[in-house]
């Protein structure tokens, strides 16, 4: 069974000033470039973004495709639906480019968990279903399309599939702090997970 990596780099930080967001910057180099690291032994690494000028540099640097939203303006299940319809894959891991503490161990745990009986796994932390990172069956993709007029939210669509919830437990275990799971989206929080915004061109 097959799998993408899809980074869904869409968002503009409107509270970071409108910056690219994967273009945020941690120990180095770039949160986007280091989530592509860590595609390495994936089977398609792909930068959901409907604007991709400012990833075409990275996407070429990590063999990445850049491919576009189908259904534009729906913000994360937008980006998952462009990913599942564009991708060759059978599954699609997806993780949001502004997640500086995704660890390759952190997504192999969602991988051990694909079966047969399973369309989605997420992980569960603190009684709150996490939408990213989060593996989905590219079968799915219908019901994902049928449903987008709705605008659902992630947790929606997780909900309506056969979801294999991990507990935090599991999380734990591979990611003691339990930061994997965590989003950057303000200045306190770029601070706090020492993020720096991009450089200026």
């Amino acid at each position: 069974m097959t799998v993408a990596l899809a980074i869904l780099a869409g968002g503009r930080g409107a509270r970071l000033g409108g910056v690219a967001k994967g273009l945020l910057r941690r120990d180095g180099r770039t949160l986007l470039e280091a989530q592509l690291a860590l595609g390495a032994r994936f089977d398609e690494r792909l930068i959901v973004a409907g604007d991709g000028g400012p990833y075409q540099e990275i996407g070429r640097a990590h063999g990445a495709r850049i491919v576009p939203d189908v259904r534009p303006g729906l913000g994360a299940p937008g980006g998952l639906h462009a990913a599942l319809s564009q991708t060759r894959c059978d599954w699609v891991l997806a993780a949001a480019c502004d997640m500086p503490f995704l660890t390759g161990p952190c997504l192999a745990r969602l991988l051990e968990e694909r079966s047969e009986e399973t369309d989605a796994v997420s992980f569960e932390v603190g009684g709150r279903l996490e939408p990213f990172p989060s593996l989905w069956r590219r079968e799915v993709l219908p019901l994902i399309t049928a449903s987008l007029d709705r605008q659902p939210s992630m947790r929606e669509l997780l909900t309506s599939l056969r979801l294999r919830r991990l507990d935090q437990a599991a999380l734990a275990a591979v990611d003691p702090g339990l930061r994997a799971v965590r989003s950057v989206n303000n200045l306190e929080e770029l601070a706090a997970a020492g993020v720096g915004l991009p450089a200026a061109p």
